[in-house]
């Protein structure tokens, strides 16, 4: 899930004659003679008629809004550090890794640039991996997928995965829901293109990139045909409406909110209603064999996102566990060590499994690196699965004050704040108000809403936990380990006579 877009018209750049389809609107709408963006050309690019709504109310100014736009403001940041005015330039956060190298260097690149280059490279990857599995399937969609991730490439846009239906009664196949559209679905088939409509939830960033990549959440059968729907939809697109929510603090001084208060990243609800697609952007339709591919793509590169966050999530609550033990002055007890010591193993193990993924990853049939599926999994779930206790550990050796240090303002008020730096310092060379705004830190990064953001999608993003444990042993050599228990046991092929 993208829990883990429009084709811009940009002022001062030239828009050439569009195909159009028979409703009159452009059936593609990419800039033609590309060339990167910069911050504020990409914030010129969200103001194009986009449906996007929050908290009740349409917002037909994303850059401006004093919520919304701080969102905008970091994903410019993101266009910025990356620009290169040459014509022909390509950013290096759109490409397509072709060797362990290439893999290694691109992750961190990624996270630095935050969540939307995040999710538009997962959505060129899963698409590049997607086409190098679809043996067998109308050479057109390939020649699609190709064409398309090109295109990306040359106008450096955002693009935001789509799987996550609305699903309905999870007991019932998409076929038998009392409502057809609780899956995205194809509703008409005309000349030029389909008609699909429904939702898809839980997309980060929605209403921020450019396009939304749509593809089937799950493995369809032969029956549910109209739901084996691949397709990319710009985010103006007619019909296309996104709800966004948000864990982003509603406070006057951010500073009380250190993590949340100037990097978040907006869920969106994404309505297709009745959204006219062309045949360009179509990359599945009805091939029902072949909708758990998109997904599987999906999931292996959404997890390969997640365990590279948690590495560095791991240090840092390790660093966290250090310096608040060092405040409180319990740095030397043997359980809160033993606590620390642990968090360090976990930390290094996750490690671990993100560098085995890198180091023995795979390579396509067109020569496009990919993470090793066994190791990304089985690092996924373990971090994901581990990842309370950590926070339970850094919680119990914090304490309380987590949740109740006075906030920074406290410290600057002449009648209380010198009280507050008194009683919240633990000797000469702990000062309270730094002591406080650790325990700042550690709530906004665990104890509250962006925390409470964080424990939900460290589960969910790229599936559940369930998913990572099919994908892990799925590719586990488990007749090779059966091998060498039989082996041990005097059981071998060689050992019976």
């Amino acid at each position: 899930m993208g829990f883990a877009v429009m084709n811009p018209m940009l002022v001062g750049l030239p828009i050439i004659g569009y195909p159009t389809n028979v409703r009159g609107v452009p059936a593609v709408s990419y800039r033609r003679g590309s060339k990167m963006l910069t911050g504020e050309q990409y914030k010129e690019s969200l103001r194009d008629g986009r449906a996007t709504y929050f908290e009740g109310e349409r917002i037909d100014d994303l850059v401006g809004h004093p919520l919304l736009g701080q969102t905008v403001e970091t994903t410019a940041s993101g266009y910025d550090q990356h620009y290169d005015p040459a014509p022909d330039a390509r950013s290096p956060l759109l490409a397509v890794p072709q060797s362990a190298d290439d893999l290694r260097e691109l992750i961190p690149m990624l996270h630095h640039a935050g969540m939307m280059a995040h999710v538009t490279s997962t959505s060129i990857q899963t698409l590049k991996t997607a086409a190098g599995r679809m043996t067998g399937v109308k050479p057109e969609y390939i020649e699609r997928i190709g064409g398309y991730i090109d295109e990306a490439q040359r106008n450096d846009v955002r693009i935001t995965q789509c799987i996550t239906d609305a699903k309905g009664n999870r007991a019932k196949k998409p076929s038998d829901q009392d409502d057809p559209d609780s899956y995205t679905r194809v509703v008409s088939r005309e000349r030029d293109g389909v008609v699909i409509r429904g939702a898809k939830l839980h997309i980060t960033g929605a209403s921020f990139g450019h396009d939304l990549l749509t593809i089937p959440t799950k493995a369809m059968k032969p029956g549910e045909e109209d739901w084996s729907i691949g397709c990319v939809v710009p985010v103006n697109a007619e019909g296309v409406k996104i709800i966004n929510t948000t864990y982003a603090p509603r406070h006057e001084d951010a500073r009380v909110f250190p993590v949340s208060g100037t990097h978040h990243y907006p869920e969106g609800f994404v309505i297709f209603d009745d959204v006219f697609v062309p045949w360009e952007r179509v990359f599945l339709d009805g091939e029902t064999a072949f909708a758990a591919v998109f997904a599987h793509s999906l999931g292996l590169w959404e997890r390969l996102g997640g365990l590279s966050a948690f590495v560095e999530e791991c240090d840092q609550l390790v660093g966290f566990a250090q310096l608040v033990a060092e405040a409180n002055g319990t740095a030397g007890i043997s359980h809160v060590k033993e606590k620390i010591s642990e968090m360090i193993i976990h930390a290094t193990l996750i490690r671990s499994t993100l560098e085995a993924a890198i180091m023995n990853c795979n390579t396509g049939p067109d020569g496009a690196a990919f993470p090793n599926e066994l190791f990304v999994n089985a690092g996924k779930f373990h971090a994901a699965a581990n990842y309370n206790l950590m926070v339970r550990h850094l919680h119990d050796m914090s304490g309380g004050a987590v949740l109740t240090a006075p906030a920074p303002a406290d410290f600057e008020n002449e009648e209380v704040g010198d009280l507050a730096r008194k009683y919240m310092s633990t000797g000469h060379d702990v000062d309270g108000e730094y002591r406080a705004r650790l325990m700042h830190a550690i709530r906004d990064l665990t104890a509250d809403a962006y925390g409470g953001w964080k424990f939900v999608t460290n589960l969910q993003a790229g599936g559940g936990l369930y998913a990572q444990r099919i994908v892990t042993r799925r590719h586990y050599d488990l007749d090779g380990a059966k091998r060498k228990a039989l082996a041990i046991a005097g059981l071998a092929e060689d050992d019976v006579h």
